[in-house]
């Protein structure tokens, strides 16, 4: 059986029973400071301390007590590490009572063969009268968790992010007309620190509205449901909804030490002041209240440890009679067992709870039992969907039958990181309808918005694994746009798209929270990467790009990096003699466009000399206006009033319908260029051009001149 516990995962201050800081800390003081946190039922820090014992000293009693605490903490897969680094050596049977709880554990874990294995073992050979009891009804639980069918016309599904947290949440309850829903929880994403500093750390109980996107934002209720100082939680309300029940707790490290029954009274300003409910309290802890009817007369179930029950907690009922309550009733061994049942949940005559002491798929789960007016029916597994291998509690059904909850640290749950990854519950929906989830997606080029066919897209489930995932799908459209991929519920999934000539693009969503089927249309755009050609070509070349501001001869900035072509060219090839060629536009006279032009060249010339080229490799000729540009590919593509072909002579140039034209065209034929006089006649020369961004096409037609010294690059 089970302590009463709230799985909240606690991280307490440590005390001042610390003699001597860890570093120097002995073995002996490790294992007594260990044992101290276990004696305040501090369990999370008696297992930190326990863990640097073991690792100090490999002793089996120190990895038993930390399998124990992980299990009781519900991180069942470091129970599992724990108990197996005994137990596989265990010659002697020495630690047999340990198998019983190792086997559970592998049970929480879903290893079925090897928990009944392990159980049948210690039905052989354990000693534990109430342990081989339990152990009877968890191997039955194992067998039937291996032929339970899977559930049909229902859908289990995360509540999602909005009212789940990192921490466990605790009894959601819908309230008349499904809009809003009821709900116990930490609300916290980080580790909780109790001490002096800290006084916000309760549990409180939140309200949150149904939305067409799933439930919204949850508020926490004011001070007259919310105590400070009190854990407020395991709440629920009257079939009517103006009656709220919840629990009021203290806690003696993680565990519950005070839980005593309140209820609020809705009214015209809200949810009035709560009061404890009498004839249900008592010097016992008093837990999950649920308002229900038994010989025609409305009665309060709840659960309790008090003396004379069955085992662990029971439930009981108390009948309202007098405007109270009238002393508690067991429900009797048909309901309660050795181990424990909570959670209890009435409607029309059936009775929903969850048990670890009835045959189960995992630890608590949850059955239903019929009341005919005189007896309780023999409990009945709810099977997969409502149960799963671990815990699942807190059942509640919609007065339509349609739509409810349930509790569960099944995978898919939000959980600490710290803790394990059962250590806490969510809320989950449950809806006696299907909900389907799909994916639709469509690539688009990001620059032109054009559809993009030839993408392929991977589906990855980021679930269990935050950094890899596990690759559900990957699929190419060959010949159309989009991408159709069915989803689970409660899975969280990344989708990487990508693209010959185009860089890979990943996008994360979830499927939390619905509450009717949807479908998820993601448009991905892809940014196109830029495609080069480098074309290799042997021909005199020729300087076009040296350029002089009207009747002047400083070069321009722009000018030095094809001056710095040319230097590499001379550096390059030292037998080539060169030609530097300077020309004016046709304004102004004759003699003074060749004395400008001269200049020019000059001025060119200087500039190589400065970099340490001999001058008898430099001609310098001025041509003045005797040579009007002849246009090319190049310039044509920069000047869009150009084509190949034309000649920039006066008459040309007057005949351009602006002025600015005009000028371009004067500029371009104040130029100086370059040719080879000695040495080569032609040389070799690499020219880089895009020729693609994505699937845009820049230039026409030279991939096919690549045999001619071509190489493509990104």
């Amino acid at each position: 059986m089970r302590r009463v516990i709230l799985f909240i995962a606690f991280a307490l201050v440590m005390g001042n029973v610390e003699s001597q800081p860890f570093n120097r800390a002995t073995y002996a003081t490790i294992i007594k400071i260990a044992d101290q946190k276990m004696e305040k039922e501090d369990y999370y820090n008696a297992l930190d301390w326990y863990e640097q014992a073991y690792e100090e000293v490999k002793d089996d009693e120190v990895s038993v007590k930390i399998a124990n605490l992980y299990f009781f903490l519900r991180d069942y897969r470091n129970a599992e590490r724990a108990f197996l680094r005994v137990l596989r050596r265990d010659r002697k049977n020495a630690y047999v009572e340990e198998r019983f709880t190792y086997a559970q554990t592998l049970k929480m874990n879903g290893k079925y063969d090897e928990a009944i294995e392990e159980l049948e073992k210690y039905l052989s050979d354990g000693t534990d009268p109430v342990k081989k009891e339990l152990a009877q009804v968890e191997l039955e639980g194992a067998k039937f968790a291996k032929i339970a069918p899977d559930p049909r016309n229902m859908t289990i599904s995360n509540a999602g992010k909005n009212v789940n947290s990192s921490y466990s949440e605790y009894s959601a309850v819908l309230a008349p007309g499904g809009q809003k829903m009821y709900y116990g929880s930490f609300n916290s994403e980080e580790i909780i620190v109790v001490d002096k500093n800290n006084t916000d750390y309760f549990a409180k109980i939140y309200s949150a509205d149904r939305t067409d996107e799933g439930w919204g934002q949850g508020v926490a209720l004011d001070e007259k449901i919310n105590r400070p100082g009190y854990h407020n939680s395991n709440v629920t309300l009257s079939p009517d909804g103006r009656r709220m029940y919840f629990t009021r707790q203290l806690l003696t490290g993680n565990v519950v030490s005070e839980s005593k029954i309140y209820m609020s009274e809705f009214g015209a300003g809200g949810w009035g002041a709560a009061n404890e409910v009498e004839g249900v309290n008592g010097d016992y802890i008093a837990n999950h209240p649920a308002v229900g009817e038994l010989y025609g007369t409305e009665v309060l179930f709840f659960t309790s440890n008090m003396d004379g029950g069955y085992g662990g907690a029971d439930i009981y009922y108390s009948p309202f009679k007098g405007g109270k309550y009238g002393q508690p009733i067991n429900l009797g061994p048909k309901i309660n067992t050795v181990g424990d049942e909570y959670t209890p949940y009435y409607r029309d005559g059936v009775l929903y709870f969850s048990s670890t002491g009835h045959p189960g798929l995992g630890g608590f789960d949850i059955f239903s039992s019929e009341w005919n007016g005189a007896v309780w029916s023999e409990p009945v597994n709810m099977g997969k969907g409502y149960n799963s291998s671990v815990d699942d509690l807190s059942f509640m059904i919609s007065d339509d039958g349609y739509s409810g909850f349930l509790l569960s640290n099944r995978p898919g749950t939000r959980w600490l990181k710290s803790k394990g990854k059962t250590c806490c519950d969510d809320i989950y929906n449950v809806s006696l309808k299907i909900i389907l989830a799909d994916l639709k997606s469509t690539v688009f080029d990001q620059e032109t918005d054009e559809e993009l066919q030839g993408a392929t897209f991977q589906l990855i489930d980021m679930t269990d694994d935050e950094e890899s995932g596990k690759v559900i799908d990957t699929k190419t459209n060959g010949n159309g746009n989009a991408f159709d991929f069915p989803l689970e519920l409660d899975k969280f999934y990344r989708i990487i798209a990508s693209r010959e000539d185009y860089y890979p693009d990943t996008l994360e969503f979830n499927t939390m929270g619905l509450l009717d089927s949807k479908t998820y249309e993601i448009p991905v755009k892809l940014k196109p990467t830029p495609v080069y050609i480098t074309i290799s070509k042997e021909e005199p070349i020729e300087l076009e790009n040296i350029y002089y501001d009207f009747d002047d001869d400083k070069i321009l900035p722009d000018a030095e990096p094809d001056l710095n072509f040319v230097l590499e060219i001379l550096n390059q090839y030292p037998e080539i003699v060169i030609e530097l060629s300077s020309h004016t536009d046709a304004r102004g006279n004759d003699a003074y466009n060749r004395e400008l032009s001269q200049r020019r060249a000059e001025s060119a010339r200087r500039w190589l000399l400065a970099k340490g080229v001999e001058r008898k490799r430099i001609q310098a000729v001025g041509y003045g206006e005797t040579v009007p540009k002849t246009i090319g590919d190049k310039l044509a593509s920069e000047y869009s009033f150009l084509k190949k072909g034309d000649v920039l002579t006066e008459a040309f140039i007057n005949q351009l319908p602006t002025e600015k034209e005009q000028e371009d065209a004067h500029q371009i034929n104040r130029r100086t260029e370059f040719k080879i006089v000695e040495g080569p006649t032609s040389i070799k020369i690499e020219e880089t051009r895009l020729i693609r961004k994505g699937a845009k096409v820049i230039e026409e037609g030279l991939e096919e001149g690549m045999d001619d010294g071509g190489e493509k690059k990104n």
